[in-house]
């Protein structure tokens, strides 16, 4: 037996056809390596350096990821008009459209949620993780109060949690027709877009929140969401199972001395914001959750995004929770 969060997994189903409560969740038969990408948080370093992987029985290969800073070209090129940071159509969503690189990968859950009701992958239905996130304004910012923020473009990441999360934030104090917000490219090009001063809001999240922290700019509305995992590879039950039960035992390990690992959230940052980033001053990010992501979330988050109009016709999915998500 494999135990997972109060869950089992029966290895003596036959091969590729595990089950939980008789119900098959991946159908894959031969095993091959696992492949395993950060994603900016502390969790996978932990139990790498810890050996959890390896005590789960994964057979795998640790991929480092690109370091946090900006993305592209995106936060030095200028729109066409006024010489504001270019628009960026392409996000969270788009990439998982495409197909990304490992077995598991990890989005915010509205992104996740939307790619899986449109069949791009299934959604993990046994754990999501929340991450810090915030609409920083600078140290000098006439902008005080969430009510301030009427008609006053967010710098956000199209398709992307900063984009879901600004709109969920401000929807609670603005009506909608004065949310505004403009499409800048990913969490490293808003960070350095606010730190230079050229976007009056920026949504950012994770490790770079706490660089404008400690910088001094001022949280307007705290924008924390839920991230959840696209099951977009060819897994096995098996390798899932393992790779969240070292996870799960990664994120015990943090609770209990976080000050240990800290220090590769600082690593994985671009070297330009070392000297703007003290590790043992911030919190440790994104927070692994091991608890289902329900049907009833699934089908309210998808009505919202629908409400919102967020996606054009042809990207809205509309598949079950029994055929979308593996629970």
């Amino acid at each position: 037996m494999h135990v997972a969060y109060g869950l089992r997994l029966d290895r003596e189903e036959a091969p590729g056809q595990a089950k939980h409560h008789g119900r098959t969740l991946c159908r894959r038969t031969v095993l091959s390596k696992f492949r395993i990408q950060p994603h900016g948080r502390l969790q996978e370093w932990v139990a790498e350096e810890k050996g959890y992987f390896k005590d789960a029985g994964l057979d795998y290969e640790f991929v480092h990821g690109r370091l946090l800073g900006p993305r592209s070209a995106a936060s030095e090129q200028s729109g066409s008009e006024g010489g504001g940071p270019a628009d960026i159509r392409s996000g969270a969503f788009e990439t998982m459209e495409e197909g990304r690189a490992c077995e598991i990968s990890s989005a915010c859950h509205w992104a996740v949620n939307m790619a899986a009701h449109g069949e791009h992958g299934r959604m993990w239905g046994h754990a999501y993780s929340v991450t810090p996130a915030g609409l920083w304004v600078a140290p000098e910012s006439e902008i005080k109060k969430p009510e301030d923020l009427a008609g006053i473009e967010v710098a956000v990441g199209y398709h992307s949690g900063s984009h879901f999360s600004a709109l969920q934030g401000m929807e609670q104090f603005l009506p909608k027709d004065q949310i505004k917000l403009q499409f800048v490219g990913g969490p490293g090009d808003r960070c350095q877009l606010a730190l230079d001063r050229r976007v009056q809001v920026a949504n950012v999240f994770g490790t770079l929140s706490y660089v404008l922290e400690q910088q001094g700019f001022r949280k307007i509305v705290d924008t924390s969401f839920m991230i959840g995992f696209l099951i977009n590879g060819e897994a096995t039950d098996e390798q899932l199972w393992a790779y969240f039960n070292a996870l799960q035992r990664a994120q015990r390990e943090i609770d209990v001395a976080k000050e240990l690992y800290q220090h590769y959230l600082y690593d994985q940052l671009a070297d330009k914001y070392h000297d703007l980033y003290n590790p043992k001053a911030s919190g440790i990010g994104e927070r692994l959750v091991f608890e289902p992501y329900t049907q009833e979330t699934y089908e309210r988050t998808h009505r919202w995004m629908v409400e919102w109009g967020i996606f054009p016709d042809d990207q809205v999915g509309h598949a079950s929770y029994d055929d979308a998500v593996a629970v």
